[in-house]
């Protein structure tokens, strides 16, 4: 007959007595321990909606699709598909827009559609050629960020003028009529189009 080692005898007197690591959920309550990779919560007041947490998602639960017609980006986050990773906080841009929660675990439902989030953001598009730029949250943070060297660009200015409102829309915007002029760089214009006004400038 082969008898049991010390070590195995110790562990079994051991687990004998102390709780187990398991526990009775969901017949009984569960607390998740601090620093639990829960749902993912979005912060409205702190999301920009850069598609950061898009891009840096594993299995594409989080998607964007923006709409050029009515200037609106909409983010979809299907909690169904996400792996509680933590890229999306760990890499959000903010550092509030979407953080863990250690409370919210159980996301088992009978529609998944019920799992299925969904937010707006308005977009800054360009005046002159339609090209998506970014989110004005996003342009916004940008600019809070720089601080005074955020001024160096006149498209900074327009942003600033709309949460100031020192001038009305018709006084900082101009029509852009046949090509790009210099006197386009005040309207909202995309990287691209706003070095062919610089590079004119030159000239």
């Amino acid at each position: 007959m082969k008898y049991p080692k010390l070590r195995e005898v110790k562990e079994a007197i051991i687990s004998l007595f102390t709780k187990p690591y398991t526990t009775k959920y969901p017949a009984g309550e569960f607390k998740p321990f601090a620093g639990f990779r829960g749902k993912p919560v979005v912060d409205e007041d702190n999301c920009v909606g850069c598609e950061t947490c898009a891009n840096v998602c594993p299995p594409n639960a989080i998607t964007n699709e923006d709409d050029k017609e009515t200037g609106i980006r909409t983010i979809t986050r299907d909690y169904g598909q996400c792996v509680f990773c933590g890229q999306c906080e760990e890499h959000c841009i903010t550092g509030k827009g979407v953080k863990l929660s250690d409370e919210i675990y159980d996301l088992a439902c009978f529609d998944r559609n019920d799992i299925v989030e969904k937010q707006e953001r308005d977009l800054l598009i360009c005046d002159n050629c339609g090209a998506i730029i970014t989110t004005k949250d996003h342009m916004r943070f940008i600019h809070e960020k720089l601080g005074p060297l955020a001024y160096s660009s006149i498209m900074n200015l327009n942003i600033l003028n709309e949460r100031l409102k020192l001038a009305g829309t018709g006084d900082t915007s101009v029509k852009i009529r046949d090509e790009l002029k210099r006197k386009d760089s005040f309207n909202v214009l995309c990287p691209n189009c706003n070095r062919q006004v610089q590079v004119k400038n030159l000239k």
